[in-house]
C-alpha cells in the first residue's frame, strides 16, 4: 500500500511534470506550509498545533498562486482529498482545488462553482493563466492580471505570509480597476506595514500613477502618530531609495516619491492653514492611511480635510478593527474591506499569541463604595452620599486606597511569574497614571532602587521624556523598562513583540478601543519566550470578549445603486445599531483630557473629583479564562474542562484503552487533546498525582476508574506477562527492561523510539539503533516488540 508521500513522488510529480509544471522553474511547491500552527500556552511538550499545508501549491511565472493539489493514497478514490483542496484553496485565494490518488485527477473551479469528472492529466500553467483571466465576476482581468505578476520586493528572513499575499493582490486589483477609496482590516499584529509597503512597491515597479505619465507614483503615508509613521519609514519603507522618502514637518518639500506625515503637522491649526494645501489636489496618487478608525473619516474632523482635499487620490485605508458603532464613518468613506483577517484567524494559524484572562474584582468594585453621613474629601468638599461603582472611581471619585491594592495585586502577579515581564498598565487619566505609577514604585523598590526605569510613565504630557521611554521599552532587546503605564498613549499602532501583559485599570466601552487594547499583546516573539499573554482586567472590560461581534463575520455598510428617478437596482443591506456607544466612547475621550468634563484650566479652582483618602480595600475575588478550542473564553477549570472534553471524544475507559494501546491512535488522542489546551504535567499537578499514568489519569478524570502510577502499570506487566520477556534473547530483554524503567522514569513518550534508544547512555552498550534492532532480528521485529510490550502495558 503507497502512503500519501510516495503517490506524490511517484505518481503525481510526473503528472505536474508532463502537463509542464516545474520544481526547478518554481512553478510549484510541494508540502506548501502556510501557517504556524496554534499555539498552545501551557503544552511544553507539544507548543503548538500541526501546521497546515498542501501538498502542492502551483504557480504561474513563479510569482501568483493558482492552484492547490491534494495527494492521497492510491487505495483511495481520486476525489477523497477535494474537500480539503477546496479549504486550502479557499483560504490561499487561489480559483482552482484538485485532488488525486495518483491515478485519476477530480478538479473544482471556483470560478465555473464546478466539479470535474475524473481526469487523467492536470491543466497545463498557460491553460489555468488563460481560465483565470476574463471579465466574469470570479475571474481577473486580463491586464490587471499582468499587473499582478510584478514581482514582490524579496524579504528572505520574512517570506510573505497566505493572507498579507492576499491583502496585497485584493489591493492591487481594486486600484488597477480604478476604485478610489479601498480598506483592509487586518488584526493588530499581522502585518499591515509590511502589506502596505509591498503595494507601493509593486505600484511604484510598473510606474503606477494617476496620470499616466512615465514617472513613479507619489505615495503619502499618514497617521496620527510619529512613531505610526517612523517606524513604516524607517523599517519596511526603508528598503526605497532614501532620497526619495521625506517626513512633511515644518517645511513642504517636493520632488520625492514616498511621503510621510502626521496629520497634526500637515493640518489648519487656529493659527494657520495648514502644510497639506502647499500641495496640489492632484499631487499625490496613492494616500495611504494607517489606523484609519481613528477619526480622519469623520465628517466633522479636522483631519477627513485633507484627504477631501486630495480627493482625486486613491486612498487606502488601513485598519485592525471591523465594522462597529463607534467606527461607522470608517467604513462609509473607505467603503466594505477588500480584505478581511480577523484575531481568530491569527490565533488559529498560530501567527498571533493566544491569552489568558485574569478578571480581578475588589471590594468596592463588588459591592460599591458609599462615604460616611458627611464625609469630607481632601479638599474639604462634602462628598455626596451615593454609591460609587467601577465606571465612576478616577472619572468622579478618587480612593487611593483602590489604586494600592491593584498595584499590590500587579506586583504579587509579577513576583509569582515574571517580574521582568513587559507589562502595559492602562490607566483612566494622566492622575491616574501618576498615582499608579507611584504606588507600583513602593512595591517594587527592591528593583526601582537601582533601576528607576523599572516602572516609566508613557503618556503624551510626558513629552520627550515620555517618547525615550517608549523606544526603550518597545526594544525586544531592552530589559531594563519592564513596566509601562500609560492612559491612551499605547492603545494604537504601538509594535511591542514582547508584551506579555496587558492590564485594564480603566473601564473600556469602546469595541474599537478594546480591540486595539488587545492588540498589544498579540505579536508572538518566540525567540525572546514570547507565546501567548495575560490580561490583567479590574475593570471587567473583558465583558467585550463575549460580545457575538467581538471578532465575528464583519458587518457590512449598506450599498445600493439608484436610477434616474430614485429608484433601488440593487442593494445589501446589513442593519447598522444605535450610535449610543460611539458617543459614550466620546464622553469618556473627553474625561481623559480633562481630567472631568467641565473642567475649567485654573490651577485655583478645585478639581471636581472628589478625593476619598483613608479606608481600605482588598481583593475578593479572581477568576481564570482560557480559550477554548474555538477561541472562547471558558472558566479556567482544568478538571471540570478535562472531564467534559474526554467524555465528549470517548464514551467510555475501554475505548479509550483500545486506542490508547496503540502508538498511533494514542499520539491521536494526545494531539487532539492538545488542541483543547490539555496538558498532562498540569493535569499531573492539580490532581496531585505526579506519577500518575496518563491514561490512568484521563479515565480517573473522566470515568472516576482508579489510578495506576507508571510504576505499578510496569510492575503488573512483568508479574502478569512473563512470558512476553522470555520469548527474547538475553540482550533483547534487557533493552526491553531498560524501555520499561525509562517509562517508569518519564512517562509513555519514551516509547519514541529511535530517540530514546540516542538519548539514553544505558542502551549505548548494545551499539547503535540499527545494532539493537539485530537483537531482535530486524526493524520491523524491533518495533514489533515495542508495539506489544505498549499494547501488554495497557491491557495486562
Amino acid at each position: 500500500m503507497s502512503n500519501e508521500a510516495n503517490t506524490c513522488r511517484k505518481y503525481v510529480e510526473p503528472k505536474l511534470k508532463d502537463a509542464g509544471w516545474e520544481r526547478e522553474s518554481h512553478t510549484y511547491y510541494e508540502q506548501y506550509y502556510f501557517t504556524d500552527g496554534k499555539i498552545r500556552p501551557k503544552n511544553k511538550r507539544q507548543p503548538r498545533g500541526k501546521r497546515k499545508f498542501a501538498d502542492y501549491l502551483l504557480l504561474y511565472n513563479g510569482e501568483f498562486p493558482l492552484a492547490v493539489v491534494e495527494a492521497k493514497r492510491k487505495h483511495k478514490t481520486p476525489d477523497e482529498g477535494l474537500e480539503q483542496a477546496i479549504n486550502y484553496a479557499n483560504l490561499l485565494g487561489v480559483k482552482f482545488a484538485y485532488s488525486t490518488n495518483g491515478q485519476g485527477i477530480v478538479e473544482f473551479d471556483f470560478i465555473t462553482g464546478k466539479q470535474s469528472d475524473v481526469m487523467e492529466s492536470f491543466p497545463s500553467p498557460d491553460e489555468l493563466w488563460r481560465r483565470l483571466t476574463g471579465e466574469a465576476k470570479e475571474q481577473i482581468r486580463g491586464d490587471i492580471a499582468e499587473k499582478l505578476l510584478t514581482p514582490f520586493y524579496p524579504i528572505p528572513d520574512k517570506p510573505l505570509r497566505y493572507y498579507q499575499r492576499n491583502a496585497i493582490n485584493a489591493a492591487l486589483a481594486a486600484i488597477f480597476k480604478g476604485q478610489k477609496r479601498l480598506l483592509l482590516t487586518m488584526a493588530t499584529g499581522t502585518g499591515k506595514t509590511t502589506v502596505a509597503f509591498q503595494i507601493a512597491w509593486k505600484l511604484s515597479s510598473l510606474e503606477w500613477n494617476t496620470s499616466g505619465e512615465s514617472r513613479s507614483p507619489r505615495i503619502l503615508f499618514l497617521a496620527d502618530r510619529n512613531i505610526l509613521v517612523d517606524d513604516p519609514m524607517n523599517k519596511d519603507f526603508s528598503a526605497f531609495n532614501q532620497e526619495k522618502i521625506y517626513k512633511i514637518q515644518g517645511e513642504a518639500k517636493k520632488g520625492r516619491d514616498l511621503y510621510f506625515a502626521i496629520y497634526q503637522a500637515i493640518g489648519d491649526t487656529q493659527y494657520s492653514f495648514g502644510l497639506y494645501r502647499e500641495y496640489s489636489s492632484d499631487y499625490f496618487d496613492l494616500i495611504i492611511v494607517d489606523e484609519c478608525h481613528r477619526g480622519s473619516a469623520r465628517d466633522e474632523s479636522n483631519w477627513r480635510q485633507i484627504l477631501e482635499h486630495f480627493e482625486p487620490a486613491y486612498q487606502l485605508g488601513l485598519t485592525a478593527t471591523p465594522l462597529r458603532d463607534d467606527n461607522v464613518d470608517t467604513y462609509r468613506y473607505f467603503g466594505n474591506p477588500l480584505y478581511t483577517y480577523s484575531l481568530k484567524q491569527g490565533i488559529d494559524d498560530g501567527f498571533l499569541a493566544p491569552y489568558r484572562v485574569y478578571r480581578i474584582t475588589t471590594r468596592s468594585d463588588r459591592q460599591g463604595w458609599r462615604p460616611n453621613a458627611g464625609q469630607i474629601d481632601r479638599y474639604g468638599r462634602t462628598i455626596p452620599n451615593e454609591v460609587y461603582l467601577t465606571p465612576d472611581f478616577e472619572r468622579k471619585l478618587v480612593r487611593e486606597a483602590r489604586t494600592k491594592a491593584i498595584a499590590q495585586h500587579i506586583t504579587d502577579f509579577l513576583r509569582s511569574g515574571d517580574r521582568y515581564a513587559k507589562t502595559i498598565v492602562f490607566c483612566v487619566d494622566e492622575e491616574h497614571v501618576k498615582a499608579m505609577i507611584k504606588e507600583l514604585r513602593n512595591f517594587n523598590s527592591d528593583i526601582t532602587r537601582t533601576n528607576p526605569d523599572y516602572i516609566t510613565r508613557i503618556t503624551s504630557d510626558a513629552g520627550d521624556v515620555g517618547k525615550g521611554h517608549l523606544y526603550k521599552f518597545k526594544d525586544v532587546l531592552d530589559e531594563t523598562h519592564i513596566i509601562a503605564v500609560t492612559a491612551k498613549l499605547l492603545t494604537t499602532g504601538v509594535d511591542i513583540p514582547t508584551c506579555k501583559n496587558v492590564v485594564l485599570a480603566r473601564v473600556i466601552r469602546s469595541m474599537t478601543d478594546f480591540k486595539q487594547i488587545i492588540g498589544r499583546g498579540t505579536r508572538v516573539r518566540e525567540e525572546r519566550g514570547k507565546r501567548s499573554f495575560n490580561i490583567l482586567d479590574y475593570t471587567n472590560s473583558t465583558v467585550l470578549f463575549e460580545d457575538r461581534d467581538f471578532d465575528g463575520e464583519p458587518a457590512l455598510i449598506n450599498e445600493s445603486e439608484i436610477d434616474d428617478n430614485g429608484q433601488i437596482l440593487s442593494e445589501h443591506e446589513e442593519e447598522l445599531e444605535s450610535e449610543e456607544l460611539e458617543e459614550e466612547a466620546d464622553d469618556l475621550e473627553d474625561d481623559e483630557r480633562s481630567g472631568f468634563p467641565g473642567l475649567p484650566d485654573d490651577d485655583d479652582i478645585p478639581p471636581r473629583k472628589y478625593y476619598a483618602d483613608g479606608g481600605s480595600e482588598e481583593i475578593v475575588e479572581e477568576k481564570i479564562y482560557d480559550l477554548n478550542p474555538d477561541n472562547q473564553l471558558r472558566l479556567s477549570r482544568l478538571i471540570d474542562y478535562t472531564r467534559e472534553q474526554v467524555r465528549i471524544l470517548y464514551r467510555s475507559t475501554i475505548e479509550i484503552q483500545q486506542r490508547w494501546a496503540d502508538p498511533e491512535q494514542r499520539s491521536e488522542i494526545i494531539d487532539l487533546l492538545a488542541d483543547r489546551d490539555i496538558d498532562f504535567d498540569e493535569l499531573k499537578q492539580v490532581t496531585k498525582l505526579p506519577e500518575a499514568d496518563p491514561f490512568d489519569l484521563l479515565c480517573h478524570i473522566a470515568f472516576d476508574a482508579p489510578v495506576l502510577t507508571c510504576k505499578q502499570r510496569a510492575e503488573r506487566l512483568r508479574h502478569r506477562k512473563a512470558d512476553f520477556f522470555e520469548q527474547y534473547g538475553e540482550d533483547a530483554r534487557a533493552i526491553l527492561e531498560i524501555l520499561l524503567n525509562k517509562y517508569v522514569e518519564k512517562g509513555v513518550e519514551e516509547f519514541n523510539i529511535p530517540t530514546t534508544f540516542k538519548a539514553n547512555y544505558e542502551f549505548n552498550k548494545y551499539g547503535n539503533v540499527a545494532e539493537i534492532a539485530q537483537c531482535f532480528g530486524g526493524v520491523i521485529q524491533l518495533k514489533e516488540a515495542v508495539n506489544h510490550l505498549q499494547s501488554l502495558l495497557y491491557t495486562a
